[in-house]
């Protein structure tokens, strides 16, 4: 299916590694000019390399950390006018209430939940003025599938889920489109770091989150491509009529309860 997205503008955050080097790959094959950013310029160079050669496509990188402040606004400016913006960062970490602290939890919430919102309002003006844009909000499935022992990345995703919803219900009047991806567990370094955290507090010993990952859908976490793949759909004119909606991919987790 040809997705129409040759010669369109995406800005991916969180490029480097994961699922999002997966939604570059994929942006890329469909001929898509990118800005990427992530905090390791040496990795995201390397993948800007790779998709320029293999793909025919202008890619430019911004290592960056979305935390600091005036971040969002320097790579707005950066970036420019683009078409589609991913937003895809964050490294919320596992834990109770009890083992998250206020530091780390305004630390993780600084890029995933401020991150997006920051990026999201200052490209959603720059959209606005030329009339056009499409916003995915790459957020994930705790955000409905509540979480005691990863409460953190439970209260921010569903803080973005609501923000994803409430921007895209009137974006269209803008001409604008927001929607959001709730990725289950996907086979990337993150999930193991997020595992092990789940296996300590469940068996009191990290080494054994393997045996977690078995009793995922299929036997296995989903792979990035598959994320990917449907948020190059998302972000392309097969979905025009589709704004202030969250799909979710966990191989049918949450409505499992």
């Amino acid at each position: 299916m040809d997705l129409h997205l040759k010669d369109q503008r995406s800005l991916v955050t969180g490029a480097s590694s994961g699922i999002g080097a997966a939604i570059a790959e994929t942006l890329a094959e469909e001929g898509c000019h990118l800005h990427l950013t992530a905090r390791g310029e040496s990795t995201l160079d390397e993948l800007a390399r790779r998709l320029r050669e293999q793909h025919g496509v202008d890619v430019q990188i911004h290592p960056a950390d979305l935390r600091e402040e005036g971040a969002a606004a320097r790579l707005a400016e950066a970036a420019g006018d683009v078409d589609i913006l991913v937003n895809n960062a964050g490294d919320i970490p596992g834990g109770s209430v009890e083992v998250v602290d206020e530091e780390k939890w305004r630390h993780a919430w600084e890029l995933k939940v401020f991150g997006y919102i920051n990026l999201a309002r200052e490209m959603y003006a720059r959209m606005k003025a030329r009339g056009a844009g499409v916003i995915v909000n790459n957020i994930g499935a705790s955000g409905e599938r509540f979480d005691f022992d990863y409460i953190a990345g439970s209260s921010g995703n569903a803080s973005l889920m609501a923000f994803t919803r409430a921007l895209g219900s009137r974006s269209l009047r803008d001409g604008i489109r927001v929607v959001g991806v709730n990725p289950g567990p996907v086979e990337t370094d993150r999930i193991v770091t997020l595992m092990k955290s789940h296996a300590k507090a469940r068996f009191g010993d990290e080494s054994r989150y393997p045996e977690l990952l078995t009793s995922f859908p299929l036997g296995r976490p989903a792979a990035p491509r598959e994320i990917a793949d449907l948020i190059a759909f998302l972000a392309s004119d097969r979905s025009t009529y589709t704004t202030g909606v969250i799909f979710t991919v966990d191989g049918g987790m949450s409505a499992g309860g």
